[in-house]
């Protein structure tokens, strides 16, 4: 079984995140070399998904030859972050700072390796972010189970209900200082900064990327992105069926998409515990590189 190596980053706040890395136990097909070095697979949990939750998936992966890291989300999982009213962070500062210790990281213990991004739900969303952010660093991205929340990417009742669903999240956490998901049952997102909650409302009503803070235009940088994507959507997954997926992919017009559908309805989340077909297609789409 591969071991898991721990590095603890602080970011501004004095907090720490713990990066997971996994070295690849797996025989690599193809030879590695300084044209063609190893994919190292940088995984980035969803909304309330703690890091540890991937390490079986990421396990699996390092046996088909790939180095893996598993980042944590500031305020979620092994995070020392205790999200409150003074928590501030969104989007941005996530990708303008979180991001980049993250990958400082994982560069230090594999620096042969050119890291993929691999993208869960909101995890895709601030992938892609990232990726507009630093442009040619990246071999690509892995979005699973990933969309946005804008609400005309949702069919029939789905879409009215997350707008309005996102702007009641957004308010209540301004009116409480966070939101207070981790006392609302296993569907409530967790406890999450206010700004995160306004960064993911104002995207689920108007499909823009404008966070708090920004300093670049995201959907701009994101159109001009060059690398290629693979997108995997999950049978009975409502929270990013297709149409929320097909808006994200628009964003990264200019990329080179290979799509794939999970047909086992394994949901959201599912795929993290039974990983076996979704491991064989990022497996193949990464040799194919």
């Amino acid at each position: 079984m591969a071991r898991v190596e721990i590095v603890e980053i602080q970011v501004p706040d004095g907090s720490t995140l713990p990066v997971r890395l996994i070295p690849a136990t797996g025989t690599h097909r193809h030879p590695v070399t300084p044209d063609a070095p190893r994919p190292v697979v940088v995984i980035v949990p969803g909304l309330a998904v703690p890091g540890e939750f991937y390490e079986y998936f990421g396990r699996r992966l390092a046996a088909c030859g790939f180095d893996v890291a598993i980042g944590e989300l500031r305020g979620q999982g092994d995070s020392t972050h205790r999200t409150g009213a003074e928590s501030t962070y969104g989007y941005h500062e996530l990708v303008s700072v979180d991001f980049p210790a993250m990958l400082a990281a994982v560069r230090d213990r594999f620096p042969a390796s050119t890291p993929y991004l691999l993208g869960h739900s909101m995890g895709g969303q601030l992938a892609a972010m990232y990726a507009a952010r630093i442009r040619g660093r990246l071999g690509g991205l892995i979005l699973v189970a990933s969309g946005t929340p804008y609400f005309r990417g949702y069919r029939g009742v789905f879409g009215p209900g997350v707008l309005v669903g996102t702007a009641a999240v957004a308010v209540a956490s301004n009116l409480a200082g966070f939101w207070p998901g981790d006392l609302l049952g296993k569907r409530a997102y967790g406890r999450q900064s206010k700004v995160l909650m306004s960064d993911w409302a104002r995207l689920a009503r108007t499909g823009r990327f404008v966070p708090v803070g920004a300093d670049i235009d995201y959907d701009e940088r994101m159109s001009r992105l060059k690398f290629p994507v693979l997108s995997i959507t999950v049978a009975g997954d409502d929270l990013a069926p297709q149409t929320s997926a097909d808006h994200l992919l628009g964003k990264l017009a200019g990329t080179q998409v290979t799509r794939w559908f999970q047909p086992q309805a394994l949901g959201h989340n599912g795929w993290i515990t039974d990983p076996d077909s979704t491991v064989d297609v990022v497996e193949k789409w990464l040799r194919d590189r």
